[in-house]
């Protein structure tokens, strides 16, 4: 965490796939077909909103 809120690209990435389950969960949505079949998918905008977002916070982090 250190490391990438001191804007480690290598830590940084680390933090993300380590979220990356959870990113997936909150952004996923149930939509429907026109048949009125439901599909589950991820919402890939909301992805990556929630994934600059969380880097943006780290690296605002401050360890000390």
């Amino acid at each position: 965490m250190v490391a990438a809120s001191q804007g480690d690209v290598e830590a940084i990435q680390l933090v993300l796939s380590h979220f990356t389950g959870y990113i997936i969960t909150l952004s996923t949505r149930l939509l429907f077909d026109e048949f009125g079949n439901p599909h589950v998918c991820v919402d890939e905008d909301l992805r990556r909103r929630l994934e600059a977002k969380l880097v943006s916070k780290l690296l605002l982090f401050d360890a000390m």
